[in-house]
């Protein structure tokens, strides 16, 4: 280490300062970086300095941290007359947001594996702090890239944590780090996993899988942007469909991206092939909603010696209507009741009409098959607040169709009206009341003069079914050695991967997406699945500390712990420049400590 004079211009007058820099290798190099800003310093001053410099880099590294470290501060204090009138808070920061998040990173190996598997050329700052900046951003303030560069970055303390300087990040480093980033999604998510289930001691036994979309804005012409089923209420743009698998609490395996206008049924076979590639067959079972289920996909998973535990459509209940109006059910809790029940004969045939209905198969085996010899088990399940939700709707929009019904057929015995343009209204408004469409049998007939003529009537029978079958719905599965009880609790953990959607599409702002290169789209997903990870991390160590399972509380709180400069004019007319972070607040102190973490108390300036 040695001592430097550096110049500023001051009033109009070259003024004189000193810095204490040290040397060092980098893989690009020697480099140098500032250790401290020493101020104006008299002869004696800078020969001080210069001894104990010389003296730290002739002796060993311990002697070096006796000069800076906060472990060796000094015991007897220095005293200085400063004007308190004078003395000023200059470059505050955002400080505990990102600090936190180099404490999550640094604990699942984030930036060392990155640092192993990103190449190194001949870039100012390595790829794999840059795509830290990405990453942390995404978590902390998801914005566009421009916005990340330009307006939060200078903002935080990120410049001193990674050591890259607030003028080398610009927008088009972070966009060519996405095109670095993206070829090594696959060993990111494997190395995320096993690190994952380190830290916290995970079982993956069971998978679960849910698919959703996120839309762009722009044209988006590329082959896997496409129009199809909008999750998010935008049919007017093109969009990707999303594949997520998690564990049982909401930690992420992996992800696969599929064109737009993709069937939720036909992602099921790839997913499963490309995470037993990956991970492994083992002992795992597979949780899934009926949107997955056709009897290809069980057939699929049976032959693979796969368990599995999906939903099913609405209209199979009507097969299991006796043991729906049965009294042997199980309470597991208040308001909730299952039973187990064999599969019927024709388990796999299903004539009714309904929205959910997907394509199964029946064939002669399966019609053949008693019912005690099948492989699958049927869970029936009854919630009654499910039940008051779904009555509710369904009172709502029977009322609306009624009400508009009569309405229509006083104005046809009023009017000479068309028989098609009557007809064509009644189908409209079915149409947009599907939930209780069915309750009424409505005809239109022409009479001898040509006029319309409207007559309807309720289906008494479908409606008292509806009223029993509210709130009930039907899983299946083929684990045989699980209770009623255990097997709801593992489909009800479903909510875990649409928690995962809804984090990504809120907090960290996946959609909606403005890349309009694939490539670019792709990287986007993946910083979004990273910054997943380190959500999802914090939030296991809340639950561990006994904070619940709110990290964006626990964030927010601790963001608003800064780094700043504190200027001290003493009457040398020399100015103390100190690098201080705030004292945390009560609250702050307390979730620290929880957490078991402990601010530093102070940071070393290091640059490129």
């Amino acid at each position: 280490m040695f001592i430097r004079q550096c110049y500023r211009r001051k009033n109009g007058k070259r003024q004189a300062y000193w810095a204490l820099v040290e040397s060092y290798r980098s893989e690009r190099g020697p480099r140098q970086r500032t250790v401290a800003w020493l101020g104006k310093l008299d002869e004696a001053g800078r020969l001080g300095i210069q001894a104990a410099a010389d003296d730290c880099g002739a002796t060993s590294s311990e002697k070096q941290a006796t000069l800076f470290d906060d472990e060796f501060e000094e015991t007897e204090p220095r005293w200085v007359e400063v004007n308190a009138s004078a003395v000023r808070v200059e470059d505050c920061r955002q400080f505990g947001g990102p600090w936190l998040a180099m404490d999550l990173v640094r604990r699942l190996k984030l930036d060392e594996f990155l640092a192993r598997v990103m190449p190194t050329g001949r870039e100012q700052v390595p790829w794999p702090l840059s795509s830290l900046v990405l990453v942390i951003g995404r978590l902390l303030d998801p914005s566009s890239e421009l916005h990340t560069a330009e307006q939060w970055y200078p903002k935080t303390a990120l410049p001193e944590l990674l050591g890259v300087p607030i003028h080398r990040v610009d927008d088009n480093r972070l966009y060519r780090t996405l095109d670095e980033l993206l070829p090594h999604k696959a060993a990111l998510e494997v190395h995320l996993k096993q690190r994952l289930g380190e830290l916290f001691a995970l079982e993956y036994d069971l998978l679960l899988y849910d698919v959703t979309s996120t839309f762009f804005e722009g044209q988006a012409r590329f082959k896997l942007a496409q129009r199809g089923y909008s999750r998010d209420q935008r049919s007017d743009c093109k969009q990707v469909c999303i594949g997520l698998v998690v564990s049982r609490c909401g930690l992420p395996l992996g992800y696969e991206v599929f064109a737009g206008n993709t069937a939720d049924v036909t992602t099921v076979k790839q997913i499963v092939t490309i995470m037993e590639q990956r991970y492994g067959k083992s002992d795992r079972i597979w949780v899934m909603d009926r949107g997955m289920v056709s009897e290809a996909n069980l057939k699929f998973l049976r032959e693979g010696d796969r368990r599995y535990i999906v939903g099913t459509p609405k209209s199979m209940l009507k097969k299991f209507e006796q043991h729906v109006l049965s009294k042997d059910w199980h309470k597991i809790r208040e308001g909730l009741e299952v039973k187990l029940c064999a599969a019927p004969r024709d388990a796999g045939d299903d004539d009714e009409a309904d929205e959910d209905v997907v394509h199964t198969e029946h064939t002669e085996e399966t019609a053949n098959r008693a019912p005690d010899e099948t492989p699958e088990t049927f869970i029936l399940c009854r919630s009654q607040d499910r039940w008051k939700k779904e009555d509710a709707i369904l009172r709502r929009f029977e009322q609306k169709i009624e009400a508009r019904l009569k309405s229509m057929a006083a104005r046809c015995d009023k009017q000479k009206r068309d028989p098609l343009t009557v007809a064509r209204e009644v189908g409209r408004l079915l149409g947009q009341n599907t939930r209780a469409a069915k309750l009424f049998k409505v005809t239109v007939e022409a009479t001898e003069k040509g006029h319309a003529k409207m007559t309807w009537q309720k289906m008494e029978n479908l409606r008292e079914w509806a009223t029993l079958s509210a709130g009930c719905y039907l899983l299946r599965t083929n684990v045989r050695d699980w209770s009623d009880e255990e097997l709801w609790k593992a489909y009800i953990q479903l909510t875990e991967a649409e928690a995962a959607f809804r984090i990504h599409k809120s907090d960290l702002s996946l959609r909606p997406i403005w890349h309009q290169k694939q490539d670019r789209m792709l990287a986007h997903i993946l910083v979004c699945f990273l910054s997943y990870v380190l959500w999802k991390m914090l939030s296991q160590l809340c639950q561990a500390a006994g904070l619940g399972n709110e990290p964006r509380r626990v964030l927010s709180e601790l963001s608003e712990i800064r780094l700043m400069d504190v200027v001290l004019p003493t009457r040398d007319g020399i100015e103390i420049r100190k690098r201080c972070i705030s004292r945390p607040s009560d609250h702050q102190q307390i979730l620290l400590e929880k957490l078991r973490l402990k601010l530093p108390a102070k940071i070393n300036q290091t640059e490129m």
